[in-house]
Order: structure tokens, then sequence, then C-alpha cells
């Protein structure tokens, strides 16, 4: 019973690998289907064709799904099957999840956007750091505890900055976390410093009391707000 399991299995993936081989997109697919989803609020699925076989650009990595028909294809990886619909009210392009159970519905999830769009996060890696804050702040909008925007994630990215001295870098990407986090100390604190290690002790100064203002324990705050303002008045 063993042995005939393992061989409907090779048949099942000799099959479906063939069948994959076997399917002729036509330019005007391609061009309809290449493109740009949105997998979440800060990160995409990039469609493309390479050697008229079906590829995706997703979570950095090159990936070649099981292609099913034209426009259906599953992708192992995400053990989803997907294809590529309009929405019947919106008529907006989507990859839709494709159910395992006939009688459940489609759930149109993926949606495509223009091929010139750019998440949050990508805008952050090319440095565009205001374009990066509206997007963060749209998704802090819809979900004020999101991942996407974790404090630390953005205040060990500023203080990467800060070794490779590159400073500009630094306070920027210290100021959008101020931006998206205001209540939090520790993210003032952070500003602060990337200011005194540029040389701006007024700014530095400016920005331990407002993190020495949002929580009063703040030690290295305190510590610099006081030698400060003693060395004004000398």
């Amino acid at each position: 019973m063993k042995l005939a399991y393992t061989y409907l299995s090779v048949f099942i993936v000799v099959f479906v690998i063939s069948c994959s081989n076997s399917i002729q997109y036509t330019d005007a697919i391609k061009a309809e289907t290449s493109g740009r989803y949105l997998y979440h609020p800060d990160a995409v699925i990039d469609v493309f064709y390479k050697n008229d076989h079906l590829f995706l650009n997703w979570r950095g990595a090159e990936i070649k799904p099981v292609a099913l028909d034209e426009y259906t294809f599953f992708v192992p990886d995400m053990y989803q099957k997907l294809r590529f619909l309009k929405h019947p009210s919106t008529k907006t392009s989507y990859l839709a999840i494709i159910p395992e159970n006939e009688g459940d519905s489609i759930r149109y999830v993926y949606k495509k956007v223009p091929d010139t769009f750019n998440t949050p996060s990508m805008h952050l890696a090319n440095k565009n750091y205001e374009a990066a804050l509206q997007g963060f702040l749209a998704i802090r909008k819809q979900d004020s505890v999101s991942l996407f925007i974790n404090e630390r994630d953005f205040n060990s990215m500023g203080y990467e900055f800060l070794r490779d001295k590159k400073y500009g870098d630094a306070i920027a990407v210290f100021k959008l976390n101020t931006a998206l986090h205001p209540d939090s100390d520790n993210a003032y604190d952070s500003l602060a410093d990337g200011y005194l290690t540029q040389g701006d002790s007024l700014l530095a100064f400016t920005h331990y009391k407002k993190a020495l203002e949002l929580n009063p324990s703040n030690k290295r705050a305190k510590k610099y707000v006081s030698a400060y303002a003693l060395k004004v008045t000398d």
C-alpha cells in the first residue's frame, strides 16, 4: 500500500509539472496579468514571465509556481491556489485565492497596483523618507499596533546609520519614528542621540527635554538636560 501511494504521489507531481510546462501564454495574457499585486500593506507580489513561464517575486525570492491553466496556479511556498481575476463589482484586477472546498467563496485578496507603486519600506530603502512616513502613517491609521510600524525596528535602523556615520539618514529615520510614536520617550531620546552625534547640541537638548517630559525617569535625558542647563548658565 505504501509503495502504491508513493507511485501515485510521483505520478501526480509529474502530471502537474507536465501540465505546467505545456501551458502557452499569449502576449495579451502576459500583458494583462504581469505587474505588481499588494500582498499586505508593506509587501507586494511581482508577477512576470521568462521564457514563456510564469514567475513571482515574493519576499525577495524568485518563485516559479505550478501553472494549472493560463490564469490559475499553485504556489507551494504560500500553499495557496491563485487565479488572476477581476472583481465582479469593482472590475479591479486581483490575484484571488481559490478555496480548497468547492462551496467556499473566492477571496479577492491581492489587489493589482500600478507598476510604479512602492510600499513604505521600499520608500524607506530608497531614502524617500517623507513618502515612507506617509505610507507608514496610513498603516498606523488602519492598525495602530501593526507589526509594520514597530518602534524598535526603526530605532535599530537609525543606530545602524549612526554607526556608519550617515548622520542625515539616521536623523531622518529617528524623526520618522517620533512621528509614528509621538508618546515614546525612547524615540525622542534616540533622535536626540542623532543630533548629539552630528554635533548639534541645541537640537539634542530640545529632544532630550521632550523625552524627559514624556518620561521623567529617563536617566540619560535627565543627565543631558541638567548638564546642558549648567553649561548655559556658566
